[in-house]
């Protein structure tokens, strides 16, 4: 699972998940990317998940690029525990995604191929996601600068 190595606080408040990705928006690395549709944070596990299900599909073929990492703490207090003594614990990291973000990038496999393995990891995400290729994000990443 992905987690930080160190941070500088252990409780973060939960914050805002408006409005689009202006950054991380194009496909930087690879060929072809899978872009969130709907802002959502997605946690360590769901981030692995998706990972084995396209390193599985291309059958570790090709090159897959993680371009989210999951920075945020998720805190829980005990179950059946009163109300009042402080924050709970962090019990898991999520990395906050707005739309627009391009989350994963393949290269070195046809385009059939990556689109399937692309597929089989938007169902392990809880939000809506698209297959992109590089000339598709930079025409919209461009479009999103100019706003």
């Amino acid at each position: 699972m992905l987690m930080p190595k160190r941070v500088k606080r252990r409780r973060v408040h939960r914050g805002r998940m408006t409005g689009q990705a202006n950054k991380g928006n194009t496909v930087s690395y690879g060929e072809f990317g899978l872009m969130a549709m709907e802002p959502a944070w997605i946690t360590s596990n769901q981030i692995e998940a998706a990972r084995i299900a396209m390193t599985r599909s291309i059958k570790r073929g090709g090159k897959v690029w993680i371009k989210i990492f999951p920075h945020k703490p998720v805190t829980k207090k005990p179950a059946e525990t009163r109300m009042g003594a402080g924050k709970g614990s962090p019990e898991f990291w999520v990395a906050v995604v707005k739309p627009g973000r391009i989350m994963f990038e393949i290269a070195g496999v046809s385009e059939e191929r990556a689109r399937e393995a692309m597929r089989l990891a938007m169902h392990k995400l809880p939000i809506k996601c698209k297959f992109v290729t590089r000339q598709e994000s930079e025409v919209k990443g461009g479009e999103a600068d100019e706003c």
